[in-house]
């Protein structure tokens, strides 16, 4: 006999990892299910742009609202769920705390409530961050490392991060978190600071000049490449028991050598382009953070093959293409 396709529902599907992971779940002959807070009006470009529009089956759901949460698990009766909704900003975090708390932390545990309530079997995965544990300094933070979260987005990602074990651990749960480190794609909203590098260096190597105004170029951070991260996130559910996992690069570069990559993609020199302004840093932020994701290779056969300089290249030649009207190519597959 012919086995059934596994149905998984997306929380938070119109993003960049909810559209690159639609993608994965339908190579691999899943239903796949996404909501939004309403479906009939958003866009859903993302989904267009990896060829999966059309092809899953959208409902709108408010997170924050239980009744919705459980009506929609319902309805769907997944195998497999994937939480990557909420708020993901850290900077818009520090100018709209309740809200990123509650669209995060209220939303996770809704989810989890949901499904202890209804005994299903399905298997849960949680999109955690890295932003959970603050400075690494020089050591690469691993599953093992305290968090220290030092912004509103990292403290709600730390109180779903510790719900999903908390279920887990008491309610036995199929429950797991992703601490995903920053990875990036030509699908990150424009607010992003790579995709606004990305763009301006695509800009400004079009347009013959130009200035592009940035904050703090000395903090490092850990880069991969997206598509890569959400088959992380598939490797975990496949797992006979539930484990968190560290997914990183495990390689550090500064801001500046990410503006510096972007800028070089155009034959353009990034001094003299960028102005730094003051009033862009951040309240308290992360002077480093990178990760090592040993567990991960050696339980879920997964590394990031992507590194820094290669996403900024891609990013700012995907950028450059929009501009010069060529239509968004996917670029997952290289």
């Amino acid at each position: 006999m012919t086995k059934s396709p596994k149905t998984a529902l997306i929380f938070g599907i119109s993003g960049q990892d909810g559209a690159y992971l639609a993608r994965l779940l339908l190579d691999k002959n899943y239903v796949v299910h996404g909501t939004s807070r309403d479906a009939e009006s958003s866009m859903f470009s993302s989904l267009a742009a990896v060829g999966a529009g059309g092809k899953v089956t959208l409902h709108s759901a408010a997170l924050t609202d239980f009744r919705s949460v459980l009506q929609t698990i319902s309805k769907v009766e997944p195998e497999e769920i994937y939480n990557l909704s909420g708020q993901s900003s850290v900077g818009l975090s520090f100018q709209q705390p309740v809200e990123t708390l509650e669209s995060i932390a209220t939303a996770t545990l809704n989810i989890l409530e949901a499904l202890r309530f209804l005994g299903a079997r399905t298997r849960f995965y949680n999109a955690g961050s890295s932003e959970c544990f603050g400075n690494t300094d020089d050591v690469p933070a691993d599953e093992a490392t305290p968090f220290h979260p030092r912004s509103p987005y990292a403290v709600a990602k730390a109180t779903a991060f510790w719900e999903v074990a908390n279920y887990r651990e008491s309610y036995g749960l199929h429950a797991c978190s992703g601490i995903l480190f920053n990875h990036e794609s030509p699908l990150r909203p424009i607010r992003f600071v790579t995709r606004k590098i990305a763009a301006a260096a695509a800009r400004i190597g079009r347009n013959g000049g130009g200035e592009l105004v940035l904050g703090d170029l000395s903090v490092r951070r850990d880069w991969g490449w997206a598509p890569e991260y959400v088959e992380a996130m598939w490797a975990m559910l496949q797992l006979p028991e539930p484990e968190d996992f560290v997914i990183a690069t495990g390689e550090v570069n500064s801001l500046q050598d990410f503006v510096a990559t972007a800028f070089a993609t155009q034959g353009l020199q990034w001094r003299d382009h960028v102005r730094i302004d003051p009033t862009l840093f951040r309240p308290s932020e992360i002077r480093c953070g990178f990760g090592n994701a040993a567990m991960a290779r050696n339980k879920l056969d997964w590394a990031a093959r992507t590194r820094m300089r290669e996403v900024a290249e891609r990013m700012t030649v995907a950028e450059r293409a929009r501009l010069d009207g060529q239509s968004f190519k996917d670029m997952s597959s290289r």
